[in-house]
């Protein structure tokens, strides 16, 4: 009776390590973003969401665009984490989070500047301009 009521207890050597690829990984953080939205989490699949994680070995890393984020997805990290885990069959699956706050807004007061910034996003337009001899 004692043997039944007990509890198992795996060692860390004993705990799967099977590798895995960036896709695999990227299909799994996808299928939990989804399932969070499913329940009602828009906020935090959106955090998911932001951008696609990158893997270098099994450290997952991601990038959030503040600290604010970074606190929300902190909360969420520890089952998403059990998640990744079991699905990949690897538990030295680590997160790591990344906040990069430099966000670079152009603002384009003077016509020159407005042209400057839409022939940076499409360069045709120069042509375009040359091509019907047109003042900027």
């Amino acid at each position: 009776m004692e043997k039944a009521n007990s509890t198992i207890v795996r060692h860390e050597a004993e705990l799967p390590k099977e590798p895995f690829t960036e896709t695999d990984m990227l299909l799994q953080w996808n299928k939990y973003a989804q399932r969070l939205g499913d329940k009602g989490y828009k906020i935090l699949e959106a955090l998911l969401l932001i951008n696609d994680p990158k893997l270098k070995g099994t450290t997952i890393y991601h990038e959030l665009p503040n600290e604010g984020s970074k606190i929300e997805f902190e909360s969420e990290k520890h089952d998403l984490l059990g998640h990744l885990r079991g699905k990949l069959h690897n538990y030295d699956i680590q997160i790591e989070v990344v906040v990069n706050e430099t966000v670079e807004n152009k603002f384009a007061f003077t016509p020159q500047d407005k042209y400057n910034r839409l022939n940076e996003i499409n360069p045709s337009l120069d042509i375009l301009r040359k091509t019907f001899d047109l003042d900027i």
